[in-house]
């Protein structure tokens, strides 16, 4: 039996080598015909830690990693395109305290 693959967004990675994923799809109500959305969340196993928040991937079922993680990442589909602020901040305030320090 071949192993699934799917498509997801990266909802977390924080963790070392193990990103979670969120995969959506949306239904068709079987009476009432409004369509309303559904969400599997996936641990997935990044050994090189190359995925982001944000980004959209392609994972793959592997064999029991951990726990939770049943998951391997085949490819990174589309990188994030979101700005950390909070990152763009910082380097700011440490751009200026090497300013300030050197005059």
């Amino acid at each position: 039996m071949p192993k699934k693959v799917l498509v997801g967004k990266v909802t977390s990675d924080k963790m070392d080598k193990t990103r979670r994923v969120e995969i959506t799809r949306r239904l068709r109500h079987p009476l009432y015909g409004k369509y309303y959305s559904r969400r599997m969340v996936c641990h997935v196993h990044d050994e090189s830690n190359e995925s982001g928040q944000g980004d959209m991937v392609e994972i793959i079922e592997s064999r029991p990693l951990s726990k939770t993680k049943r998951w391997a990442l085949v490819r990174i589909v589309e990188k994030s395109r979101e700005v950390d602020v909070a990152a763009l901040k910082a380097a700011r305030d440490q751009a200026a305290e090497n300013l300030a320090s050197e005059s």
